[in-house]
């Protein structure tokens, strides 16, 4: 039998010190290493302190709504200060300042919520991607911050000004940074090369819609393409492979589009959009093997779910809100999620639904059949003296069989994941953040980073 010293020995011989890999999971990109909010992290808290998780440090920070992003122990933020949308990389332990790199910004919010960007930054090896408020897509050395190149997408394309400003998130597809642009008349979607800048592709947009039936608006008439529509959505694209071949489903503003990634071609598309001009979809698509959701917390959109047909050309419906109220107008809504993504575990999708604070509950969805499993009110209305301050609508990642839930006041909270019955396992309302919190948890080396319009928090969220 061998000396298990000599095995030890031996497996320094036999495999390169430097394949080892002993850091814990980054978090790269929006909504994690994933892209679906769920981390793979294992031994953290069960609950915590009425005082709360233990913290390790916290920072006041400019505006914006961009979640961070975390790679070999750097945290990336991006917000705005004053008239200035900065890109900063900070020492994920002690908050230091590694890099700044600022250039100079007019947007303005013309419905009042703050002037900060919308797009979490995208980090690899060695760059790093961000999306301002305007439209300017940067790229960045990683270890400098110095610029790579940039694109003013707002000059290089015809883009109809956005009701928040820009909001989806950069995406890698190999070497295309793949960006919903909403340019006219056919560049939603625009794939640039990663190390130039290039334009690669433009897909989207006249071509797609024009003709089309309106699904779900009164008599669902065909769409007229007018020449100045908005084009772009909040919405995340999500890749994926199906049947075999890699899909990017963009949820666009005019509705859902399967894409080939590599030239921008166009497999399939499904109309879902609200009629009220003044409506977004901002949930990312969720894709669980063949089967792709969507989801619109505008003026009764709703939720539908598709599943891909073989030729990935082709889809059924199998379920939609629309289809439900037709056979009874009193169902309840299944999921109408305004922003946030929800997050599928074994089949079932946990999500905060509701379009305005009043309407917030948090619900578990089975996604096969659209039924709903459990419900939470959440309403600001549901609140009183007597009551415990609910969490109105939120945003959530998953990890170890939990939900990290933020709420948009500032109501931490934390849930088993269980199909059957809502259970809070801890809540903690941090002193520092107040509504509107709308920024994504993220984490990173059991470390829970949270975010309003002025703070930025880092918990400890180890088992100890």
């Amino acid at each position: 039998m061998f000396n298990i010293h000599f095995i030890i020995l031996l497996i320094f011989l036999v495999i390169p010190f430097g394949s080892i890999n002993l850091k814990a999971a980054d978090w790269p990109n929006f909504l994690g290493p994933s892209k679906n909010g769920i981390s793979s992290e294992t031994g953290l808290i069960g609950s915590w302190p009425s005082e709360g998780p233990k913290e390790i440090w916290k920072k006041q920070v400019g505006t914006g709504y961009s979640a961070p992003a975390i790679r070999d122990q750097r945290l990336v933020l991006f917000h705005r200060i004053k008239n200035e949308e900065i890109v900063e990389a900070f020492n994920v332990r002690t908050a230091e300042l590694i890099w700044r790199h600022s250039y100079p910004t007019r947007y303005r919010d013309p419905f009042g919520y703050n002037n900060g960007p919308r797009c979490s930054p995208l980090i690899t090896k060695k760059y790093c991607f961000t999306f301002g408020a305007e439209g300017l897509l940067l790229c960045l050395d990683i270890k400098t911050g110095k610029q790579v190149w940039q694109r003013k997408t707002a000059e290089d394309f015809k883009i109809p000004e956005a009701f928040f400003g820009v909001g989806a998130s950069p995406v890698l597809e190999g070497e295309l940074l793949i960006i919903m642009v909403g340019g006219q008349p056919n560049s939603t979607m625009v794939a640039f090369n990663k190390n130039t800048g290039k334009t690669i592709w433009e897909s989207v947009g006249q071509k797609t819609w024009e003709g089309v039936s309106a699904i779900g608006w009164p008599g669902e008439p065909l769409v007229r393409w007018n020449g100045f529509e908005k084009l772009a959505s909040y919405s995340t694209p999500k890749l994926a492979t199906v049947h075999g071949k890699r899909l990017l489903f963009s949820l666009t503003r005019q509705g859902l589009v399967a894409l080939n990634p590599k030239d921008g071609s166009i497999k399939f598309s499904r109309w879902f959009r609200s009629r009220v001009n003044e409506s977004v979809n901002a949930a990312n698509p969720v894709v669980s093997g063949s089967q792709v959701f969507c989801s619109s917390a505008y003026y009764g959109a709703g939720s539908f779910l598709l599943d891909v047909g073989m030729d990935c050309e082709s889809f059924t419906e199998v379920w939609s809100t629309y289809e439900k109220r037709k056979i009874d107008r009193k169902i309840e809504p299944v999921l109408e999620i305004h922003w946030t993504t929800p997050i599928l575990h074994n089949g079932y999708l946990y999500a905060f639904t509701g379009r305005n604070e009043p309407d917030a509950q948090f619900r578990c969805v089975e996604l096969k059949t659209g039924n709903i499993k459990w419900n939470r009110e959440e309403r600001w209305r549901a609140y009183s003296s007597k009551q415990p301050k609910v969490y109105g609508r939120g945003s959530a990642l998953m990890a170890d069989n939990k939900l990290f839930v933020l709420g948009e006041g500032g109501l931490l909270g934390l849930f088993e994941v269980n199909p059957n019955k809502p259970i809070e396992l801890a809540r903690y309302q941090v002193p520092e953040l107040h509504y509107p919190c709308w920024t994504a948890p993220i984490l990173s080396d059991k470390r829970l980073y949270i975010r309003s319009e002025d703070y930025l928090i880092c918990f400890d969220v180890a088992k100890k």
